[in-house]
């Protein structure tokens, strides 16, 4: 995919190993320069050493409100906007976790979107991705907050798309289901807690994978296409 001349702002990108990474080394061999984020400057300077000369770190808490606002600034205009930070506490129930979550998965890409959007449809237009999940649209009692902010997300990714269409800005939501993310494995074990048979195609997915969908949408591949939550989750939202 050509990304030749585009700018992208990838979250949640700041380690190796997760989807971030795989979506922003996608971009950079389609010829994009990449600002990752992340709040560990060690591991993001491993990511960019990975990425190679396109690509540039920005330290930032995302769910520190100031950070975020501060990162849209500091970020500059980008022709790309990619959303994946994300925070999950499994089962939390409680007020602190639930304000953590919705800090994250939903505010941050809030104040990004409505800070970079209106500058690229003044320089004639660009590509959001929100990165969802299955959760947000299957009822799963161990992810009920996160699930909860992924709703709120692909609800504001189909406000976006009729409210930035007239600068030619795309908005789009890309849904993954189980993925093989360093994160997850540390978190669940080889095994991933037995996740990925819980899909159709009975096995979870390589972060590469569903970055591959993720590079499409925000491609110009992908130009006549805005409002759509797109699942690449191994038939898991089909069942």
């Amino acid at each position: 995919m050509d990304f030749a001349g585009k700018r992208a702002l990838i979250t949640g990108s700041g380690s190796l190993g997760g989807l971030g990474h795989a979506v922003a080394k996608l971009l950079v061999t389609g010829g994009a320069d990449v600002v990752i984020t992340g709040r560990d400057p060690e591991r993001g300077a491993q990511v960019v050493d990975d990425l190679g000369d396109h690509a540039g770190f920005i330290q930032a808490d995302l769910a520190d409100r100031e950070d975020a606002q501060e990162l849209a600034e500091k970020a500059g205009p980008v022709d790309i906007l990619i959303n994946n930070a994300a925070l999950s506490f499994g089962t939390a129930k409680d007020l602190e976790s639930y304000d953590a979550t919705f800090a994250v998965n939903v505010r941050l890409p809030f104040i990004l979107t409505q800070a970079l959007a209106p500058k690229m449809a003044s320089n004639g237009g660009g590509s959001i991705v929100n990165v969802s999940s299955t959760a947000a649209g299957i009822g799963m009692p161990e992810l009920t907050v996160y699930g909860a902010s992924k709703a709120a997300l692909e609800s504001l990714t189909r406000a976006w798309a009729t409210e930035f269409a007239d600068g030619k800005v795309r908005v789009n939501a890309v849904s993954p289901g189980p993925m093989r993310t360093s994160k997850v494995v540390a978190a669940l074990g080889e095994d991933m807690g037995g996740w990925g048979e819980t899909v159709p195609l009975s096995r979870a997915a390589d972060p590469a994978e569903v970055a591959e969908v993720i590079a499409f949408v925000a491609s110009e591949r992908a130009s006549f296409m805005t409002g759509a939550i797109v699942a690449a989750d191994g038939g898991r939202s089909a069942i």
